[in-house]
């Protein structure tokens, strides 16, 4: 590949050598090792913006274990009604499927609650490899579950649930979203997809462009893959793109970053789910990067973000 574009603002140009610098290679350590170089160069929780409430439970899992949840209510506004119930928001974290946690996207998950006046449900999925794919999607659909019977003693609104995720959590609320509705599973009002992984389709333009050289990786994005769905990618729980038909599935608000190999497949999804019907809102933030939601430091996030929190709130607001 050539040279990185010389027209990105100074700012993304600064981050991007920064990440290019300082991010492991994920394909050259063992990934629990991986876990703990990441988390080792984390910044320490800053807890905020504050919440009315933040608290960890553990649920019923998938199969008998037990399932992190981390449950985030904003403070009232003077606007809200007095007993109105607040929507609800279903959360996958990203990182490849192997690392990150409630911690990496605590700060992301309080002001998406603070600022798009929803109940957050961030969910502490199992991760690959130890745990391959489906069993975060299971996670994830477990998550929604719970949500739906329990959700009302938080302030939520069980009828206004809509899942969402950053990157291969954009993945699990995706094929999550089709499982609900091959399962008649809980009433599902809308998907948040954020850059998301949405196949493994590595020859795209999007991964042709920005495959090298611009944080996230054509060689890293295989590796994820291979981590978290060894045995085979035949299956919607898996690969969104795999459903027989995409009719039916919740109102989608679908971000991509420009510079995001997995660009190319977030936007073909967006086109895939309005022509089987179903309502888009979509946006590329261009000349930004794989996962710049959650650099709250670089200058172009807050408005990039501002955006996003503006398109949830018009996806999530009451029918009249």
């Amino acid at each position: 590949m050539s040279e990185r574009r010389s027209d990105l603002h100074p700012d993304v140009e600064a981050m991007l050598s920064a990440l290019e610098a300082g991010f492991p290679d994920v394909t050259e350590h063992d990934p629990a090792e991986l876990r703990d170089i990441i988390v080792s160069r984390r910044a320490p929780l800053s807890r905020l913006p504050d919440m009315a409430v933040a608290r960890d439970i553990a649920i019923d899992g998938p199969d008998g274990s037990r399932l992190g949840v981390r449950i985030y209510v904003p403070h009232s506004h003077s606007g809200d009604r007095r007993g109105d119930a607040r929507p609800v928001v279903v959360f996958a974290h990203g990182g490849g499927f192997v690392f990150c946690d409630l911690d990496s996207h605590d700060e992301f998950c309080r002001a998406m609650a603070a600022e798009v006046g929803a109940v957050v449900v961030s969910v502490d999925y199992r991760l690959a490899p130890e745990n391959p794919a489906p069993a975060a999607m299971e996670d994830m659909y477990r998550a929604i579950c719970w949500t739906a019977e329990n959700i009302a003693g938080y302030g939520g609104d069980p009828a206004r649930i809509a899942v969402a995720g950053d990157s291969a959590g954009g993945n699990l609320a995706a094929t999550a979203s089709i499982a609900a509705r091959d399962r008649s599973g809980p009433a599902i009002i809308a998907q948040v997809l954020l850059y998301p992984v949405i196949d493994d389709d590595l020859e795209t333009e999007s991964y042709r462009r920005y495959g090298v050289g611009y944080y996230n990786s054509t060689k890293a994005m295989r590796w994820y893959w291979d981590q978290y769905a060894p045995n085979g990618r035949d299956s919607a729980r898996i690969i969104p793109t795999r459903a027989t038909s995409l009719a039916g599935l919740p109102a989608a608000v679908v971000a991509t970053a420009e510079l995001d190999p997995p660009c190319s497949a977030g936007e073909d999804y967006a086109h895939r789910l309005r022509a089987a019907g179903v309502p888009v809102i979509e946006h590329r933030f261009d000349g930004l990067f794989h996962g710049f939601l959650t650099f709250p430091q670089l200058s172009l996030t807050p408005p990039a973000r501002e955006k996003v929190w503006q398109m949830m709130r018009d996806v999530l607001a009451p029918t009249q």
